[in-house]
């Protein structure tokens, strides 16, 4: 139920009724018409910005068209429309309203708020990809909450998701790891491990290396590197593999599918992706310009085999083939996403870290181009997150040797925490995480706050049960919410109307981070309610003696705990029934 869809219909039915009486010119485009809160509350419930937008179009005053919709708007859930300024009307509604959408919220229980907005439409959201060379870092991390509560969050709003990891298991960098593990492998058979410059020094390869030997004994150690680099490669990647998934699985992560970068080589399919922008005459010989500043790993001042992805927006032509005939790493890249493109996906979700800022352009071109334009990309820029310990900064692993791991944090403050909290800025901006301040218990610490109000919602429900109150959701649902008089108890209804269309402005928006905000909104709310009861006995949830208006206000509160709820489960933490 999206209360504020519903009154854009009613909005449109009257501009259509206006149109057929001749006092609006026929076949107007309704299309930017909107129905949204008010930006000063005191203004009414509800504003609408109709004959602002369709003023230009029928060579009509705003205020003409507002007066003559105003007069039209009938609908018995429209106490008051007034029109304000040069021409905004604002909607005053009955209180019956906002009792509706509490016992709406109850009825829905886990599903209010879930839409067919998406309409099945398919999406691959491919996040964290982190290369398979040690366990995953705090960077990884921001990454990896956010794709997943991204992907929750379209898939309450009715998305066809698929979760993606993309191993990068094809490029010199897992060498390297073969490398490193080869030298805990001489370690566990007894010989001083040479971790030279350019290796993985972090302890976690001392169990890949005891069980290369328990595979292999001794007798790797006399052979030459091309003997056993092939097979320790493909052993140890997996390894750091399994251990990524344990890392996904602590912040509680799962992904549908792992697709592998080496899996595309050999198999023709970078080349079917290249012939295919070849056969749009994207691809061509030629010599790049040198770039501004620091050089690029992918320039040559030669003759290269060039994507021209200026023909797409980007701002010059990229290279895909150096000149000794290898794949830049571009070239796998744009094989892949042609994969997904095959797969059938309507649309592509690429979340990154910031360092990747420069990948945005030539990737969107590429898609553009394999796709014809059908399949759109938005690529996700993670900012970095500084971690802190009352205020100083967090020291690094030992394990992990240079950096503190995924582990280390989860360990710390605990999953649910960690998840939360990494969603409190917006993917772009830089995030702040303080391991003191995100365990106090303080209105300054958004999850404690928002776990608070849960628990409240909880405490009410076990007093009234422990007073004989039915507290199912289905007897609050059918009580008498008339008595949900108070201005307080209807501003706090508003914000549970507010829900659905919240999900589905941060869908649109690709923007989980909106849930969190709300979240704390609500929270904030309950709790200035909650306070305003211990002065004023009336606004209690409870009324001694009195089951039935007991339940009418305790359907309200049990309301926001359905949102909190939902609006956590998108989040992937577990609501609080009790804080300790």
């Amino acid at each position: 139920m999206n209360l504020f869809t519903d009154l854009r219909g009613v909005v449109v039915e009257a501009l259509d009724q206006m149109a057929t009486a001749g006092e609006l010119p026929a076949g107007l485009d309704y299309g930017n018409v909107t129905v949204e809160p008010p930006r000063d509350p005191a203004h009414g419930d509800m504003a609408t910005n109709a004959a602002m937008v369709l003023a230009k179009p029928a060579g009509m005053k705003p205020r003409d068209i507002a007066d003559r919709l105003a007069a039209r708007l009938t609908d018995p859930r429209i106490a008051a429309a007034e029109v304000a300024g040069p021409g905004f009307l604002n909607l005053r509604l009955s209180p019956t309203v906002w009792q509706g959408v509490v016992a709406s919220a109850l009825k829905s229980g886990a599903d209010f708020g879930r839409s067919d907005m998406g309409a099945n439409l398919k999406i691959n959201v491919e996040f964290v990809s982190a290369n398979p060379t040690g366990p995953m870092h705090v960077g990884h991390v921001r990454g990896a909450v956010f794709g997943d509560a991204l992907a929750r969050l379209l898939d309450f709003s009715g998305h066809d998701v698929t979760r993606e990891y993309y191993i990068n298991d094809g490029g010199a960098q897992v060498d390297v790891l073969a490398r490193s593990a080869f030298e805990r492998y001489r370690e566990a058979n007894g010989l001083e491990p040479e971790i030279r410059e350019g290796l993985y020094p972090g302890d976690y390869l001392i169990p890949v290396g005891a069980a290369l030997k328990e595979k292999y004994g001794d007798s790797l150690l006399d052979r030459p590197e091309d003997e056993w680099l092939q097979d320790i490669r493909e052993f140890a990647t997996q390894a750091m593999m399994e251990m990524i998934r344990g890392d996904l699985a602590a912040l509680g992560v799962q992904m549908d599918v792992y697709s592998s970068e080496k899996a595309l080589y050999g198999t023709g399919r970078i080349e079917d992706a290249i012939a295919r922008l070849e056969s749009q005459g994207l691809i061509y010989r030629g010599v790049l310009e040198p770039p501004k500043g620091k050089l690029p790993e992918d320039w040559e001042a030669r003759e290269q085999l060039l994507f021209r992805s200026s023909a797409h927006g980007d701002d010059v032509d990229r290279p895909i083939q150096k000149s000794d005939g290898a794949w830049t790493y571009f070239a796998p890249d744009i094989a892949y996403h042609w994969d997904k493109i095959d797969r059938g996906f309507d649309q592509l979700i690429d979340v990154f870290g910031a360092d990747h800022g420069g990948y945005v352009k030539r990737m969107n071109a590429a898609v553009k181009a394999l796709s014809n334009g059908r399949v759109p990309l938005d690529v996700k820029l993670i900012q970095l997150v500084k971690l802190y310990k009352n205020g100083e900064p967090f020291k690094m692993s030992k394990r992990a040797g240079t950096f503190v791991t995924l582990r280390d944090v989860v360990e710390e403050a605990g999953a649910d925490v960690t998840r939360f909290i990494m969603l409190t800025r917006k993917n772009d901006a830089a995030l702040d995480f303080d391991f003191a301040k995100v365990l106090e218990q303080s209105k300054d610490n958004p999850v404690w706050y928002v776990q608070y109000a849960s628990a409240r919602v909880h405490s009410v429900l076990r007093r009234a049960t422990e007073a004989g109150i039915d507290v199912s959701d289905s007897a609050l649902a059918g009580a008498d919410l008339s008595v949900l008089a108070h201005p307080a108890e209807l501003e706090l209804a508003r914000k549970v109307a507010e829900w659905p269309r919240l999900v589905e402005h941060a869908a649109r928006a690709h923007e989980p981070h909106r849930i969190a905000f709300f979240l704390y909104e609500i929270a904030s709310d309950l709790h200035s309610l909650w306070n305003r009861g211990n002065d004023d006995h009336s606004l209690r949830f409870v009324q001694d003696g009195d089951a039935a208006t007991s339940q009418g206000k305790i359907a309200l509160v049990r309301a926001v705990g359905v949102v909190i709820s939902c609006g956590l489960g998108i989040l992937g933490v577990a609501p609080a029934e009790e804080m300790r």
